[in-house]
């Protein structure tokens, strides 16, 4: 029999790793609702009709297929198409200015490549209902303010505005947002081989690179220096320019000095997306943090807790008749707020469990000889330091609470 693997693209992830995850989700969750952000959930599986005509040239990369009932669906691709489509049939139930945040997968057919996956978690916040900058100054700054509180030591987030950018056709748009990637000459060949001619392929590359800082621009950076940021966290880059077809003012991408050349977030304004997609009118701006980059990153720079399990301490079974003594243990424990696990079987050698917890990466085990049950006290042993003291359960708690 073949053994079943996990589709290309998709991954599994085992407790060292989801951990690592799980503290790196409740970072940045936890800066979202520091900034007065809501959560918001939506469906994995949408109408395709929700996401055709909104993304642009990578509307290639839907998981698209037929259900049961014959419809066109699609997993989802991003989670500010699904946002705009809430705001717009819930308008009259959500306060204005609505803030949200979402943390939920989203599903691309590209080919998988390091920190590129079919299936990945996406974290976003936008701001719907306000038309000023100071919306997308707002949003900007959350974005330098998450990894602030991960620990990022510094970050740079690159600031254009498409409203800049209204001369030139899509097609240039788009090719002139892998400039990075291609370089000039590569930049200008993807635009004639878009059906622009190289005389005016030349002329758009020559007109982004001259651009400068309009008003809008200016109120973001007099923001976020007023919120404290140093100010070689921000910059102008006219090659800035964002790919999706529904970009309509100031975008930006958050770059961490030191790590790749590659952007680890990225964010725009979209003031007619709800409109096309509802028929409400409601302008929005927003950002989507890509968390694999950003987990790498944060490894890579020594941030992540070194942790293989979450379990504070194993509560030990001495002998089988000593089972209700180690409950009554570990639910004294929960009861203070530690994460606490019982051993699951009761005929196992002391030896056994104590290998169980060193395997999983638990640091403290508390073992309950009959001895110690006449006393009402336990053995406490740290398995990092190969030490063991005899305490009370008071003293255990306090002990482990340090």
């Amino acid at each position: 029999m073949n053994k079943i693997q996990t589709l290309k693209g998709f991954r599994d992830f085992l407790p060292q790793e989801a951990i690592k995850r799980n503290w790196l989700i409740n970072k940045i969750r936890d800066t979202f609702e520091a900034w007065g952000f809501d959560p918001l959930e939506t469906p994995t599986l949408e109408p395709l009709e929700l996401f055709k005509g909104q993304i642009g040239e990578d509307e290639k990369l839907f998981f698209n297929f037929k259900d049961q009932g014959g419809r066109e669906v699609a997993l989802r691709y991003d989670q500010t198409v699904p946002a705009c489509r809430v705001v717009g049939e819930y308008a009259q139930q959500l306060p204005m200015p609505f803030k949200r945040y979402q943390i939920q997968p989203a599903f691309r057919s590209e080919n998988p490549q390091k920190g590129r996956y079919r299936e990945f978690l996406q974290c976003d916040a936008d701001i719907f209902g306000v038309a000023s900058p100071l919306a997308d100054a707002e949003v900007i700054a959350l974005s330098l303010d998450i990894y602030r509180q991960i620990g990022f030591p510094k970050v740079r987030v690159l600031v254009n505005d498409r409203q800049l950018l209204t001369k030139l056709p899509y097609e240039a748009i788009v090719a002139i947002d892998k400039l990075k990637k291609l370089g000039k000459a590569g930049v200008v060949k993807d635009m004639v081989e878009k059906g622009i001619t190289p005389a005016l392929a030349q002329e758009y590359y020559n007109t982004v690179m001259n651009l400068q800082p309009n008003e809008t621009i200016k109120t973001i950076f007099n923001y976020l220096k007023q919120m404290g940021f140093p100010e070689d966290w921000y910059v102008f880059d006219p090659t800035i320019a964002r790919s999706f077809s529904y970009s309509t003012g100031p975008i930006w991408e958050v770059e961490i000095p030191g790590f790749r050349n590659q952007s680890v977030l990225g964010g725009e304004r979209f003031d007619k997306l709800v409109a096309q997609i509802s028929g409400v009118s409601i302008p929005g701006t927003g950002f989507a943090l890509g968390f694999d980059r950003t987990l790498e990153a944060a490894e890579e720079f020594g941030l992540l807790p070194i942790v293989k399990t979450n379990s504070q301490v194993l509560v030990t079974i001495f002998a089988p008749n000593q089972l209700e003594s180690s409950q009554t243990i570990v639910k004294t424990l929960r009861s203070a707020g530690l994460k606490a696990e019982l051993y699951t079987e009761t005929d196992k050698k002391i030896d056994k469990q104590l290998k169980y917890a060193d395997r999983k990466g638990t640091r403290f085990c508390i073992i309950q000889g009959p001895d110690e049950l006449s006393r009402n006290m336990v053995q406490l042993k740290d398995l990092f330091k190969k030490t063991q003291q005899e305490m009370n359960l008071e003293e255990v708690i306090n002990e482990l609470r340090k």
